[in-house]
């Protein structure tokens, strides 16, 4: 999606190439006619600002599909080997980085287990960095690497990636995004665009663009994890809201009379439907997947906690139903292990919503799997490459 006006004909050329561009990345290889199609634009037109993407190293035309009836029309690809992204999901217990090209491509991945009581900004940031060397290690030859994305279970400041609260790793006010550029610019002599954003904004952004809700609107992504986070698109825009600390809904407060919050207020809904509670409830010591998977096998104390948290969930999911009016709710992390096993008793909830409301929603299970936040930390860091591409390209090339 392509914002702001264009005040010069350079200015409606650079939005152009663009969108052209966004929407190769987005939805893949397309004709020309196909492009002209989708921006209105002629196709001489169209002709051009594909030679400029295609001079930059960025696009590709191939002959059209095999078997086509008529004259073959060209067909447009992005080039996923000449721009890369490093996009990080740092969790509760774990972090995990890949390597993506343009085209979202995965070339390269690695999956790093960590104590969460040791997890401090000063740890993170040195996995951070020893994490990008080991990707950049893989990365195809020439290819340029254009931007890192960093998701993190807490609320983060957008405009300059300074995570002001964490709970769950006991964080406070961390200024990740300066600390990253900085830690990157020292080791590798530049630093490239940097991207800091709570993990479940970047799970709402990966399965809009290409998951689940690539053909919805309104859409909100919940990420469960020992919090519970939730990211939100509204007419195709996400809704951060004014700091850009919109939707913490694990800490809407459904329990007045339940457990404390590791934030400090009572009863907040990740107390009910957290990783941590569901392990409590139906077996301490054990993960909560285990907890889910001892449910599914016949297990009576665990088939009793994940019946709790059904019901929770479907409570809460009800009020978001009422707020937000989405067209779908995913369900990341554990719940969407746990969906399966309480969809009755989720929707019995559900069915409290206004009815206009509840008769437009559809609760489901991300396309990406464990993976949206990862995909949307990639989106997130290609996002200064797809609103200028021949600068940015130009740009990251000279100063590596």
């Amino acid at each position: 999606m392509v914002t702001g006006t264009a005040s010069t004909q350079d200015d409606l050329r650079r939005l152009n190439r663009a969108r052209l561009l966004r929407r190769l990345h987005e939805a893949g290889p397309a004709r020309r006619s196909d492009l002209v199609a989708f921006t209105g634009l002629n196709r001489s037109t169209v002709g051009v600002l594909v030679s400029e993407l295609a001079d930059a190293g960025l696009v590709c035309e191939v002959a059209g599909m095999p078997g086509q009836v008529g004259r073959p029309s060209l067909r447009v690809e992005p080039i996923a080997e000449s721009a890369v992204v490093v996009a990080i999901d740092v969790q509760v217990d774990s972090t995990v980085i890949a390597l993506l090209g343009l085209g979202g491509r995965e070339f390269w991945r690695r999956d790093l287990e960590h104590s969460r009581a040791d997890y401090t900004p000063k740890v993170a940031l040195k996995d951070i960095v020893s994490l990008t060397r080991q990707a950049l290690r893989r990365a195809p030859a020439g290819a340029v690497l254009v931007g890192v994305g960093i998701g993190v279970p807490g609320v983060v400041d957008h405009a300059d990636g300074l995570v002001r609260f964490a709970p769950n790793l006991g964080w406070s006010d961390v200024p990740l995004g300066d600390m990253v550029r900085s830690a990157l610019a020292s080791e590798f002599g530049s630093a490239p665009y940097v991207s800091v954003s709570n993990d479940a904004d970047l799970g709402a952004l990966a399965e809009h663009v290409r998951g689940v809700g690539v053909d919805s609107r309104n859409l909100i992504y919940l990420s469960g994890e020992v919090g519970i986070g939730g990211g939100i698109i509204m007419n195709d825009r996400p809704m951060v809201g004014a700091g850009g600390f919109g939707g913490e809904v694990g800490h809407m407060v459904v329990d007045p009379d339940g457990a404390q919050c590791r934030c400090g207020a009572t009863g907040c809904w990740e107390t009910r439907i957290g990783r941590d509670a569901l392990v409590r409830n139906g077996g301490p010591g054990l993960a909560a997947e285990d907890v889910i998977a001892a449910a599914a096998a016949g297990d009576a104390r665990a088939r009793e906690a994940v019946d709790e948290a059904g019901r929770w969930l479907g409570i809460g999911l009800a009020n978001l139903v009422n707020l937000f009016n989405p067209e779908v709710i995913v369900l990341g992390g554990h719940l969407r292990l746990m969906l399966p096993l309480v969809t009755g008793a989720v929707y019995r909830e559900v069915h409290h919503a206004l009815p206009a409301a509840r008769e437009q929603v559809r609760v489901d299970v991300p396309a990406l799997k464990g993976d949206s936040t990862l995909i949307g930390a990639a989106e997130a860091a290609f996002e200064g490459l797809l609103a200028d591409p021949i600068s940015v390209i130009a740009d990251q090339a000279s100063a590596s």
